[in-house]
């Protein structure tokens, strides 16, 4: 049986999409260790305030097979069954972080509002992006709007 953690920002401050337009930005990065992962759920919500246009927020999931470097390490990688821990390393642009290289192999893309909920779910098993234990797999989480500086909340789910 697999062991579960959510992941998400630790505080209420939201990320922000790329200051220009149409450019993706990695936002959260998943860098495996010695545990196979499995990449099961991502929920975003829009947290746009006032708006005066209709415009939306996508996230695309890159597979690298080289390993980039930066990024901040998130506290918040919660074990769904209390007294494990999670193997997989966890990080947020906190700090800048360069993608690893090769490959870059769309995963799953999806969206949502800019003031809305959104995400994806792997409908069973088969459908969870898997990084093998000890491979240099790096799955990035991108984010990218039409329009400059969007604000959202990410989290998400793996299975080790």
């Amino acid at each position: 049986m697999a062991f579960i953690y959510g992941f998400a920002k630790d505080t209420e401050a939201a990320y922000a999409t790329h200051a220009t337009p149409s450019t993706d930005d990695p936002t959260i990065v998943l860098r495996q260790t010695v545990r196979n992962c499995d990449l099961q759920a991502l929920y975003c919500l829009g947290r746009g305030a006032a708006l005066t246009a209709i415009t939306g927020i996508g996230f695309r999931v890159r597979r690298w097979t080289t390993v980039g470097t930066g990024g901040t390490a998130l506290a918040n990688v919660a074990p769904r069954r209390i007294g494990t821990t999670a193997s997989t390393v966890i990080v947020d642009k906190a700090a800048a972080i360069t993608p690893g290289t090769v490959s870059g192999a769309v995963q799953v893309a999806f969206g949502c509002g800019a003031a809305g909920p959104g995400g994806w779910v792997a409908r069973d098993e088969d459908s969870k992006i898997n990084m093998e234990a000890g491979s240099a797999d790096e799955l990035d989480i991108n984010s990218v709007a039409g329009v400059t500086a969007m604000l959202f909340q990410l989290s998400g789910e793996i299975a080790e």
